[in-house]
C-alpha cells in the first residue's frame, strides 16, 4: 500500500486541472462504467440477481467470473446511459436492497475464497422515503462492516463519481484505486454548496469542488486512495478501451500481490489501511 515513486509522479501530473472540471469528467455519460469494464475484463461473468430480501436492484450489477484467467467476484454501480436505462437503475443511485445485493455477492466470495473487486461510481445512495423505509442506513452500515472483515483481497476502483455512503459501501478495499479524472467526496459539490451558502450557482459549486478535496492527488495525499490510474489525454471517454486496459492491468498487478496474503493478514492489513486515512496530511502539517 505504500505510496512512492511512479505514483507521486502521477499525482503531480494532473494537478492542473481544476477540481470541478473532474467532477463534470467524472459525470460523463460517455465515460466507461461498471458494465464496460466486465465485458472487457471479466471472461464467462454470470450475473448474479437479487438481495434474497426484498428485490433485485439494477443500480448495482455484480456476479462471478475470470480476471487474467482467475475466479473472481466483480461488483459495481451502474448508471447507465440512454434515458430508459438511466430511469431502470436510477441513475446509479442504490436502494437498500442494492447494497444487501452487493453483501450478499461479498459473503459468497469470502466463502468460496474469491477475490473481490468492486466498481465504485455513483453521486450517493437513494434518499427516497421508501430508501429509509427500508433502512437504507443500515444497509450502508452493514456493508462497511462486512467489507471490513473479508478474508479475501479486496480491489476497489472509483472509476467516476464516489459519492457519500452511497459510495463508501462498496469502498472498504485493500487497495483502493482512482482514475485520474474520477471524483471522491462525502457529499456533491451542489449539495454542499447547498448547505454551506444557501445557493448553488456556479462559482459556490466551483468553490465547494475545492474545499471538498475530491481530486485523485489530494486523495492520494490524505491516503484515502492508494494509487491514481492515468486516463487517455481529454478522459476515460475519448478512448475507452484504453482507459479500461490501463485500469485492468492496475486491478491485475495488485491482485496479484495481494493472492499471496493469508486470510487473516488481509483481514488485518484492510483495518490498518482505514486507520492510517489522514496520517500522511497530519504528518505534514505537524
Amino acid at each position: 500500500m505504500a505510496r512512492r515513486g511512479p505514483l507521486k509522479v502521477a499525482a503531480a501530473a494532473t494537478e492542473g486541472l481544476a477540481p470541478i472540471a473532474r467532477v463534470r469528467l467524472a459525470r460523463d455519460p460517455s465515460r466507461p462504467q461498471t458494465q464496460d469494464y466486465i465485458d472487457g475484463l471479466v471472461s464467462d461473468f454470470i450475473e448474479l440477481h437479487g438481495d434474497r430480501r426484498f428485490a433485485d436492484d439494477p443500480a448495482i450489477i455484480g456476479g462471478v467470473g475470470r480476471w487474467a484467467g482467475r475466479p473472481v467476484m466483480v461488483v459495481g454501480h451502474q448508471r447507465g446511459r440512454s434515458t430508459a436505462e438511466r430511469l431502470r437503475r436510477n441513475f446509479g443511485k442504490p436502494h437498500p436492497e442494492g447494497y444487501r445485493k452487493a453483501a450478499r455477492l461479498f459473503t459468497l466470495a469470502d466463502r468460496f475464497r474469491l477475490p473481490l473487486i468492486t466498481f465504485v461510481d455513483t453521486q450517493g445512495a437513494e434518499p427516497g422515503v421508501g430508501a429509509e423505509e427500508r433502512g437504507q442506513a443500515e444497509a450502508i452500515a452493514a456493508n462497511l462492516e462486512l467489507m471490513a472483515r473479508l478474508e479475501v483481497p479486496v480491489i476497489v476502483a472509483v472509476i467516476g463519481e464516489g459519492g457519500s455512503g452511497g459510495a463508501l459501501a462498496l469502498g472498504v478495499g485493500n487497495v483502493v484505486l482512482m482514475q485520474e479524472n474520477a471524483c471522491y467526496s462525502v457529499i456533491t459539490p451542489e449539495g454542499c454548496a447547498a448547505i454551506l451558502w444557501r445557493e448553488s450557482g456556479p462559482d459556490k459549486v466551483a468553490e465547494a469542488a475545492a474545499a471538498l478535496r475530491l481530486a485523485a492527488p489530494d486523495l492520494l495525499r490524505l491516503g484515502v486512495i492508494d494509487e491514481i490510474v492515468a486516463e487517455p489525454p481529454g478522459g476515460a471517454q475519448r478512448d475507452p478501451a484504453a482507459a479500461i486496459a490501463t485500469l485492468g492491468a492496475a486491478v491485475t498487478r495488485h491482485l496479484s500481490r495481494l493472492e499471496r496474503l493469508a486470510p487473516a493478514r488481509l483481514r488485518q492489513a484492510r483495518e490498518r489501511r482505514f486507520a492510517a486515512i489522514g496520517a500522511p496530511f497530519l504528518s505534514s502539517i505537524a
